[in-house]
């Protein structure tokens, strides 16, 4: 086995402990046939240019540990406002401090204007999940997010509950077969789509590397709460898709771009903390000025990256539906963990951000999922401006997933869903219903944001089994 000691990774560059104990993990596990020339040559490679190695599962944990040391040219101190921009919270009561706090600290940046905080919300990283806020010509890569362009879809199917009871059997093997959860690893047979012929791949160099793991993991869905779910919808009178109002089959899916939209976050993120220096409380919320060249390629690449997350999800529903010989009446379906420009009611052009919160312009569908044993909502936005047009994206945790680990087992959650009538295939309690927010009191607390017009029941519901 071809390992280096210490003071020859020194020599290369490797000084730092974290870098030399990553760069030894990675020679044993996936390197260990090779020469010691190749080894020098490789490790060289990463230190000299570590966003071309950012893209393969093998070096991109010891690629990310360079990024820090981009080099950069110029870059200005900045400091926190004590007069902040206008907040909105919603459902107050049902947020902790420690959320609310956090909420603040994002209101406090020079560049932000307006902030808004959903019922759902709870504590992430840089921005709160269920927080959305507006900057002006400046785009936050931690106020966006890691998993870049996650997203919910529903197709309603022209099928009644009958189905349900004919076909269980079948719809289980086709989740199985057409869905891939996970952190490594795709569908046994690759899926296409036209966005991976974009030409903005082409249009940077990390852009080119990730190339080939966005075709590998096109139509899967990651771990954590993403999911793929059949269940029922029942649409109300006079609902903005102009069906009549009665209960349709529906198959309903939640995840994002995967390790394309990861990769760029942490790339960027660092970029930004490297040129735009804010007191440490804040440093993760550093950001990127539109104007800049970094700017300008984030806003590209996270624009990809949403297009890649409906790519996958194009490609789950129509899989699963053809397997089934499923037609669908109706499809709806909207970002959350984006930026979008946008125009404030005083007429100022801004870059909104909505981390775990769902666009609710005047007039715009989306839909709110609560947990895998609780209702899911269509809704339609009513444009308020306070909440910087948007609403929850979710019912939120209220438990971390180790405290749901901790106070439930396998046992109960089985119970759950035996109550609920609900089907799971792999899943964790983790993801236990206990541990999210309740749906209805969420709902309840943005009543002045969205209408609903249908209500969503998960009957067979496949996530990751952490």
């Amino acid at each position: 086995m071809s390992i280096l000691k210490t003071k020859e990774l020194s020599k290369i560059g490797y000084t730092n402990d974290k870098a030399r104990s990553l760069a030894i993990n990675m020679i044993s596990r996936y390197f260990k046939h090779h020469s010691k020339s190749q080894i020098i040559e490789l490790l060289t490679a990463i230190l000299n240019q570590p966003e071309k190695y950012m893209a393969e599962e093998a070096t991109e944990k010891l690629a990310a540990t360079f990024m820090d040391e981009v080099k950069v040219c110029d870059f200005q101190t900045h400091g926190l406002l004590q007069e902040k921009g206008q907040l909105k919270v919603y459902g107050g009561k049902g947020i902790d401090e420690s959320t609310k706090r956090q909420m603040e600290l994002v209101m406090s940046l020079p560049v932000v204007v307006q902030g808004a905080l959903m019922p759902d919300a709870h504590t992430g990283y840089g921005l709160p999940i269920g927080g959305v806020v507006a900057a002006e010509n400046a785009v936050i890569p931690y106020a966006v997010g890691v998993d870049i362009g996650c997203r919910m879809a529903l197709s309603v199917i022209d099928e009644s509950d009958s189905f349900f009871k004919r076909y269980s059997h079948h719809m289980k093997v086709a989740l199985k077969q057409w869905t891939h959860f996970g952190m490594e690893g795709g569908l046994e047979v690759p899926a296409e789509h036209e966005v991976l012929d974009s030409a903005l791949f082409q249009e940077t160099e990390l852009l080119k590397k990730l190339q080939g793991k966005a075709y590998r993991q096109l139509g899967t869905s990651g771990g954590g709460n993403h999911f793929v779910e059949f269940g029922e919808i029942e649409l109300y009178e006079g609902n903005s898709l102009g069906l009549p109002a009665k209960k349709y089959m529906a198959l309903l899916s939640h995840s994002g771009s995967r390790g394309l939209g990861a990769n760029l976050a942490e790339y960027y993120t660092r970029i930004a903390m490297n040129t735009c220096k804010l007191p440490r409380e804040a440093a993760r919320l550093a950001w990127l000025d539109l104007n800049t060249q970094a700017g300008q390629e984030y806003w590209l690449s996270m624009n990809l990256a949403g297009d890649y997350a409906k790519a996958c999800h194009d490609v789950i529903h129509a899989s699963l539906l053809k397997s089934l010989g499923l037609q669908t009446l109706a499809k709806v379906e909207n970002h959350h963990n984006f930026a979008w420009k946008e125009q404030m009611e005083d007429g100022r052009e801004v870059i909104v951000h909505r981390k775990g919160a769902t666009p609710a312009h005047k007039g715009e569908l989306g839909i709110i999922p609560g947990s895998m044993t609780t209702a899911a909502y269509l809704v339609k936005g009513k444009g308020i401006g306070n909440s910087l047009n948007s609403a929850a994206h979710g019912a939120g945790r209220a438990m971390s997933r180790k405290k749901a680990k901790d106070s439930s087992t396998a046992s109960d959650l089985k119970k759950v869903l035996s109550r609920a009538g609900v089907t799971l295939i792999g899943g964790s309690v983790e993801e236990n219903p206990k541990a999210y927010k309740d749906i209805e009191l969420v709902m309840a607390a943005q009543k002045d944001l969205v209408d609903i017009e249908g209500r969503f029941m998960p009957r067979m519901v496949r996530m990751n089994k952490d």
